[in-house]
């Protein structure tokens, strides 16, 4: 049974912004999946999203995730010497991960792939956080809280916790895995949660040497 045959509360709109994003997801991914995957898991993204957002909004979020997950899934199903991918899971969604995720990004220059999720689904980004990373030129206003999907993990080369307060996050066993012990700048002021950027910062920085050590060596003198 497809999403827009369960969620009888849809609206048939919404139902039919659904359907075609199903199509044109089973067009992107024909190469890797059936339109029986792409169906189900867009279905199983408009189960956890829905109820989080406005309405209006939820075809264009059950499409960015489940975008994500095939492309996780994908990934997971390619050559090795695919781009590193890296999942941070905080505990909404809406402050560490998220952070954490778009530095990634922005120092990898896009050569890492970055992922965050959480516990909530839907919700808006912390304002403080948008705030402190405009700063350096990452606009969040876009951005979205992000349930745990299993693909994601399952392509992550490097699951990095934000905390020990992240909720019960079960991974698999011989997941890459590191915790990251740092502050929680969800409603924090503004200088608070600028330190939390820059002391996460310093840790992109550090795991993205480890990923690409070849790139954070000096250039040998001749």
């Amino acid at each position: 049974m497809s999403a827009t045959e369960a969620g009888t509360e849809l609206s048939p709109t919404t139902k039919l912004h659904i359907e075609k994003a199903v199509d044109r997801l089973a067009g992107e991914f024909e190469e890797h999946c059936n339109r029986e995957t792409v169906q189900r898991m867009m279905d199983d993204s408009v189960r956890q999203l829905t109820g989080s957002q406005v309405e209006d909004f939820l075809p264009a979020l059950a499409f960015r995730f489940t975008r994500e997950r095939l492309k996780a899934l994908s990934r997971a199903q390619g050559p090795e010497s695919a781009q590193p991918d890296v999942l941070f899971i905080g505990l909404e969604d809406t402050g560490r991960g998220q952070m954490a995720a778009a530095l990634m990004t922005l120092r990898s220059e896009g050569r890492v792939v970055a992922h965050s999720a959480g516990g909530s689904a839907g919700v808006n980004i912390d304002p403080g956080v948008m705030e402190v990373m405009a700063e350096l030129g990452v606009d969040l206003s876009e951005a979205y809280a992000k349930p745990l999907a299993p693909e994601v993990i399952g392509a992550a080369d490097r699951v990095v916790t934000m905390g020990r307060f992240v909720g019960d996050v079960k991974l698999p066993e011989g997941t890459n895995h590191v915790d990251w012990r740092v502050g929680d700048p969800t409603g924090a002021p503004v200088d608070e949660v600028r330190r939390v950027r820059d002391d996460i910062d310093e840790r992109v920085q550090a795991l993205l040497g480890e990923l690409e050590p070849a790139r954070s060596q000096p250039p040998e003198l001749t």
